[in-house]
Formats: C-alpha cells, structure tokens, sequence
C-alpha cells in the first residue's frame, strides 16, 4: 500500500500537501501537523458519497416530537444542556485532566440506567477501575454496560447489538480507525472516528456523550473541526485549588450558551451547588476595604459574586496592571474613566482585580461594583454594609441601565441585602422588594459617594 503524506491544520483541519508556516484557510500560525495517509483511504473517501444517494424530502412531510428531551438526573447539567439531553444529540464535554468530566457522566448513568440502557466505553482505563471508581462514586444499575475498547469499528457494531439508548466514549482522543493510518489522537483519527459517532446517533436516535481532553492553550485537544461536528460543546473549569467546578456551555444548538452549572468536587464525587451565590459569598471579608459585591447574571440565573481590587503606589514608571475574572481591556478602560471624571488619581498606582470563586465575569453590569471597589481600596474605606451595586459605566462617567433588574433585586433581598445602587434611568421600572434601599445613581460620582458613605 503506498502511503502519501499530507500536513492537517489543527485548528481547521484543512489539509495541504506542503508544509506551510500559516494555514491558508484560517489563517493560524504553525498549526500544520504531518500525517501519513494511505491511497486506499482517498479512493474510499471519493466513493463512498457515490454510494450512498440520499432523496431530499419536504419540510412538511417531518414531524416533530415534543417528547425529544430527557432530564440527565442533575439539574446543573439539565440548565446547562438546556433543559435536558436531547435524543440523537452528539455532546462533547471537555476539560483538563483530573477536572471531573469522567466522574460526571460516570454519576448521570445511576439516573439513566433507572429506566434506559447505557453503555459506557472507555478507552483509558480497564472495566476493573471503572467498576471501583462505581463503588467509590455509588453508581449501580443492571442496565449499565461497560466496554474497554479502543477500535471504532468495534464500538459501533457492539452498540448495534445491544441498541442502547445512552452511549459514553471516554475518551474520543483513544478512540481509532483501521482505515486510517495515523496513531490514536491525530487529525485524521478524531476527525473520522467523530463522524463515524455523529453517524451513528443520528441514524439510531442515540445520545451519545464524548470526553474531550484539552491542549496547553485551552482548547480541546484535536482539529478546531471537531466542535463544529458536535451538536453540543460543554467545557469543565475550576482552579486546581479549589473543590468548585464551573460547567458552560460554547456551543449548544438546542438551547442558549450563557447558562452554567456549578458542582463542588467531594471524595464521593460532584455535588450540585444549586445556590451559587452562598458559595461564592461564603467567605466575604467584612469591613474590609477594596471589596464590593455585584450581581451579575448568568444565562436566565442571578449570580452574586464579589470583586475584590487592590490599588497601591508604584515604585516603576509604568504602574503595573493585573485582572483575574474580568475583561483586562475593560478594567483599564474603567480606570481611565476614574482617572478622567473623578479626584481618583489612580495613574501612579498599580492596579489588581479579581472576581472570587473563579466565575468569569463577562458583562457590563458589574463595571459599577469595579469601579467602586478600585475607589475603596485607594481610599482605604471600607464600602458600606450590606451593599450591592450593578450598572454598565460608560466614558463620560455615566452609570446605565443593565437587564434583568428586578432578578437582580430578587436576589439580593433573597440573601439578605439592605442596599442596591442602580442606574437612576430604571429606577420607574423596578418591583422593589420588601427590605431593600434603593439608591439611583447617574453618573460615577454619585455611586462612590453613596457606597463610601
């Protein structure tokens, strides 16, 4: 057999005869890997579309199922999904090593296997560990089927004879193909194999759920093509040292992007954290400056989180600026602001920020509690009791309106707090719950004088 060797794009997977420093068609920097592929597997490639000829069919002539989600037997995961797993779904869970992403799917079977038949194939580990990792996590079921197996081609046919409804390859980085050359993990293998899956689910209305590991840079190990083939992308983070697990979703073609779920790591396995904003406040400082707390919504779920910010005199000539949890482009823009539009002469100090509990905080809403917090920890005054503060800051000073205000508010008096500083143009709009002050602030300056009273 003669073998051809071509270079694939990790990121895009688009592939070249010559190796090349850019990638001309996503335009990535040393991204291109060789692999060997054989003659056979390109004529095979050519007619196997020829074989199959596939009749297109009227929009009308489908009908749609109502009952096509099912819940998964966690709740975080239900929101996350977008309400439950969907029949025929292909959903990749990535994560870096030792995150969880083997004992959260391994826990979801003890609820699957209640009333479907799931089948667990690991590439990675024997059917002894898998059966002690079981005992330890307190997973059982009759209808929980374990496979060790590696070859693409024996998945598939051991699936069709048991026809389970809940299919797990852990991890598809183990998985491969006879047809294909290459080692287990490469370009061409991930590709293939991942196709060969999406086939599959579609063609049995099977969910199958995947393990993806993740690179140096983040990213799931493999070509960038691999998320475009799944109908649903889920990254698993935390920070080593901590036991809390942030669930999100990239990409999700049957419900939204912005929700998450939070799990906390025990020696039984993942536990649900159903009130994140406890957990994230648990540990708050009080009468401490520097500190202020925000809310912040995440998908249709208010999250209360605390920012913390610690400004200094700096002994260089550039201050040093640093963010961990919030946007570095926007925290500098918010300084610039302070710098402009308040007596905060915050250009010689170094500036550090960041959100605890490791929650990234993405919107605008919470640029008022940063500003607050930087202008706390200048002062060395602590921010008043029992206070939260949301709104968007804009380059002129001004504090604007955010969305989902009267959640916010919900949540804020469901845990206890006495003060929200709010933009004053929603002020009209707001179902004032019972036990909170309201203070409407226009513009930066109002909202430092309020909050450091």
């Amino acid at each position: 057999m003669k073998a051809k060797t071509v270079f694939y794009c990790t990121e895009c997977g688009n592939e070249t005869p010559k190796w090349q420093g850019k990638c001309s068609a996503c335009g990535s920097w040393n991204t291109l890997v060789e692999q060997t592929v054989s003659a056979t597997e390109k004529k095979q490639g050519r007619t196997s579309a020829v074989k199959n000829k596939a009749e297109p069919k009227k929009l009308s002539e489908f009908v749609a199922d109502s009952e096509i989600r099912f819940k998964t037997g966690m709740s975080e995961l239900d929101r996350v999904l977008g309400g439950g797993a969907v029949k025929g779904s292909l959903v990749l869970v990535g994560g870096a090593p030792g995150i969880g992403k083997s004992t959260l799917l391994l826990q979801i079977c003890s609820y699957f296997c209640k009333d479907e038949t799931v089948m667990y194939v690991t590439g990675e580990e024997s059917e002894r560990q898998i059966k002690l990792r079981a005992d330890r996590l307190g997973v059982s079921g009759s209808d929980l089927y374990v496979l060790a197996e590696t070859d693409i081609s024996s998945i598939i046919s051991a699936s069709d004879r048991l026809s389970p409804e809940i299919l797990i390859v852990d991890s598809i980085q183990t998985v491969y193909s006879d047809e294909i050359t290459a080692a287990a993990g490469s370009v061409s293998q991930v590709k293939e194999c991942t196709l060969r899956l999406m086939q599959y689910a579609k063609r049995t209305n099977t969910t199958v759920f995947l393990i993806g590991h993740v690179n140096k840079d983040g990213a799931i190990a493999g070509p960038k093509v691999l998320e475009h083939m799944v109908d649903c992308v889920l990254y698993f983070e935390g920070e080593q040292n901590q036991n809390y697990r942030i669930l999100r979703a990239a990409k999700n073609r049957f419900g939204s992007t912005n929700e998450i779920g939070i799990f906390e790591m025990q020696e039984e396995g993942l536990r649900q954290v159903e009130n994140p904003s406890e957990m994230l406040l648990s540990e708050r400082p009080e009468d401490s400056p520097g500190t202020c707390i925000t809310c912040v919504m995440e998908g249709s779920r208010p999250v209360l989180a605390e920012i913390q910010a610690l400004v200094a005199p700096t002994t260089f000539n550039v201050p040093r600026r640093n963010t961990n949890g919030i946007d570095y482009n926007r925290a500098m823009m918010l300084l610039a602001v302070m710098e402009r539009r308040t007596a905060y002469k915050v250009n010689t100090c170094d500036a550090y920020i960041n959100v605890i509990g490791g929650l990234n905080v993405q919107e605008t809403g919470a640029d008022l509690a940063v500003v607050i917090s930087l202008a706390s920890s200048f002062k060395d005054r602590p921010v008043r009791k029992s206070c939260v503060a949301f709104g968007e800051v804009g380059l002129t000073g001004e504090v604007r309106n955010v969305s989902n205000l009267n959640q916010r508010l919900k949540e804020c008096a469901r845990l206890g707090f006495e003060t929200c500083i709010v933009p004053a143009n929603s002020v009209s709009k707001l179902v004032i719950p019972k036990g909170i002050d309201v203070i409407a602030a226009r513009t930066i300056y109002d909202a430092l004088k309020a909050a450091l009273a």
